[in-house]
């Protein structure tokens, strides 16, 4: 199986997620980790001493990693979970802005280093959902638009 420039780039993102989401439970690498909570604005959790983390928003990473390495196994799939996992990131950096970080809004935890953290995944993920594709479809000898 010869992989597209889309399925590497879902394997390397949902590598990064799922390697993240390991190391959100790792103490020293998240700092204050006896303040790691389930879920909410009051976790104290650090990964790497700057994004504020809770078990939830692990899991979420791991979740992401997970999809996107199976996403990587067909080309439509990978471009599918690069398209709306960055929308995803889109959507809870526009969240993050607006909410209240200290009320039970901010139910994932969110700090402004995750929001623009948020806001840089999406839109990378999907330029790399949108332009991987159509490189692909343009290179000589391709039909098409």
């Amino acid at each position: 199986m010869i992989a597209t420039p889309v399925q590497t780039a879902s394997l390397v993102v949902g590598v990064v997620f799922l390697l993240v989401g390991i190391l959100g439970f790792i103490p020293g690498i998240t700092t204050d980790y006896d303040q790691l909570s389930g879920a909410g604005h009051h976790s104290g959790a650090m990964l790497l001493g700057i994004f504020q983390v809770s078990i939830l928003h692990n899991i979420v990473h791991l979740l992401f990693g997970v999809a996107g390495i199976a996403a990587s196994r067909v080309a439509s799939a990978a471009r599918i979970f690069l398209l709306a996992g960055g929308i995803i990131y889109l959507v809870l950096w526009i969240y993050g802005l607006i909410i209240d970080e200290n009320s039970s809004a901010n139910f994932v935890p969110l700090n402004t280093a995750d929001d623009w953290l948020h806001f840089v995944l999406g839109t990378g993920m999907i330029a790399l959902g949108i332009l991987l594709v159509r490189e692909r479809s343009t290179a000589p000898g391709a039909t098409g638009p």
